[in-house]
Formats: C-alpha cells, structure tokens, sequence
C-alpha cells in the first residue's frame, strides 16, 4: 500500500474519518494521528510506529469546547496554563473522560492534551471535526520527523496518508506539564519553557524520572530521538575526538578538527530546530559517529540537552 500524499487538510481529515491514521504538521514536529475515540484507529498508530503500548499518547484538539471531551476536570491551574499558552507547544496532563479509550493513554486515567499553534495543524483538526490522538511520526526511537519527506521515509506503506506542510517551526516537541499533581510536574520540557511556566505557577518544577514508575508523558521511558550512528556529548572547547572520519558534528562553535559533516547554529533555537534533521542527514550519508556540543540548560536549552543525552543514552 502506497501512502497518499495531499497538501489539503480536509482531504487528509476524511482518514480519519473513516478510521485511518494520518501523519500531520505542527509547530513542533509531524504528529501521527487517529480519532482518539476509535480503538482500533489508535491501535494502528502503535502498529504501524512499532510503538511499545506502555508509552502513552498526547490528543490534539481543534477548539478550547473539544478539551472537555477528553478531560473529566479542568482545575484552576490549568486553566491558567489554557488561558495564558494554548493555542502553543505545551501539553496539559488532565484526568481523562470515560469516552478515552485506554489504549491511547497506556491504561492509565489521565490523557495529555494540546491545541497546536499551526495553521495547517489547526485547520486539519477542524476539518477531522473530533480530537486526535497523535505521536510523533516516525519508527518509534527514531529523530522525531521535521519534514514531511522523513515521515514518508520512515512511515510510507504504513499508513493512510501524509498532509504535506512546511518544515516545522520548534524542531522539539511540545512542553508536556502534569496538571493532576501538587506542585505542578514539567514531565517533558519543550518550547514552552520552565520560566515561562513558572511566572504563570511558580511552584511548577520538574520531574525527576523514578525506576518502575508509570510515566505520564511520552518521551520519558524508552529511548528516544536516536539516529542509527553513536552519539556523544561534547563541552564547548573540550573536543575529545580524535578523528572526524566518519564523523559529524552540530553545536554553536567550529569544532577544532575536520569533521565530515558541520552544522554550526547561530542560536540555540536554531541548534533545537535544526538537530533531528542533521540526525536523519547523517543516517543517509551513513555517518558513524555524531559529536554534538552542549549547551547552558536555560529556556529551550534544558529541553535540547533532554532529547541529546537521550539521544546519546547517557
């Protein structure tokens, strides 16, 4: 089965409507999508990502009216959260409805919910006319997809269809905050940054992963974002490699030795937007070895240094 390519949100949304799985733009990356109400739709997600079934989803919602579909409760300090960031790259983790089947939420009663800041996004959720369940889309462990090219790279013949749209703005994705804890927990940090939630709620802090916990939030379990060469982090100006054979490197400043493949970013915006993209670059150019530098972990700093050691496996 060829996977159908269309550049038109409500051609894409009849998939969905029909039960089929559809890879879609955001902001953040390409999501892969399924009526978050029809079970075997969402099971084609995990079928077709080869995603474990403990790793829970995020739904993407058209409208502010359609979170209460999926959310029992809206407290206080998420609505703060609704009011000062959606439409954004922030997921909120809410204690879910009973119509939440609980294989889009790894058999757990919270479901993470987002409303994407992205035109073609919001106008393919409108047209889907119900709240979609959607992870990344690529093969699961893989760089999250930034174009639409890797997710057919990745996905085609697996699934119903790729709505094609630009390549995506943030590069990571989304901030994902548990809304059904005291204090408030940032499960995955993204876009929308620590300080930022906290001048909103300071008591949010981050969570620190526990061995044999039931996580929340994708992204926190297994691993993750990983090209198929070795990753390793490097301190600015502590080069340790010995040779760039084989060899690529992405960071803020040129490296002191020759590398096969350089990407040398202006920001660290730029650093986050552009390295799942340089990953999947240099799995085409069949690289070896990946030396990517590090960076202070403030604003979306913390959020690229998480998806690098994870990367890394460090």
């Amino acid at each position: 089965m060829e996977t159908f390519l269309t550049k038109s949100p409500n051609e894409a949304a009849e998939f969905i409507k029909k039960g089929g799985v559809v890879a879609f733009p955001t902001e953040t990356v390409y999501g892969l999508g399924a009526n978050v109400f029809d079970e075997k739709a969402v099971a084609k997600i995990f079928e077709a990502k080869m995603r474990p079934a403990d790793n829970p989803l995020i739904a993407h919602v058209g409208s502010l009216e359609q979170i209460k579909l999926l959310a029992s409760e809206i407290n206080e300090t998420a609505q703060k959260f609704i009011e000062a960031f959606f439409p954004s790259p922030l997921t909120l983790v809410l204690p879910k409805t009973k119509e939440v089947p609980l294989i889009a939420t790894a058999n757990l009663e919270t479901i993470g919910v987002r409303m994407p800041n992205h035109k073609l996004a919001q106008e393919f959720l409108k047209a889907c006319k119900t709240p979609v369940v959607a992870p990344s889309a690529n093969l699961s462990g893989k760089p999250s997809p930034t174009i639409w090219q890797a997710v057919y790279e990745d996905l085609n013949g697996r699934i119903d269809c790729i709505l094609q749209g630009e390549q995506t703005i943030v590069g990571l994705e989304s901030t994902v905050v548990d809304c059904t804890s005291a204090p408030l927990l940032v499960l995955r940090t993204g876009a929308i940054t620590l300080e930022q939630l906290q001048m909103i709620v300071p008591e949010t802090q981050l969570y620190q992963v526990k061995e044999n916990e039931s996580v929340k939030s994708p992204g926190l379990k297994h691993r993750h974002y990983s090209p198929r060469a070795r990753v390793y982090l490097l301190e600015s100006g502590k080069w340790k490699a010995e040779s760039g054979k084989n060899a690529a490197f992405i960071g803020l400043n040129r490296p002191s030795i020759e590398f096969d493949l350089v990407k040398i970013c202006s920001s660290i915006e730029e650093y986050a937007h552009e390295v799942f993209a340089f990953f999947r670059e240099c799995d085409a150019q069949k690289i070896k070895t990946i030396y990517c530098e590090t960076v202070e972990e403030k604003g979306i700093g913390l959020a690229l240094m998480d998806r690098l050691r994870r990367a890394s496996e460090t």
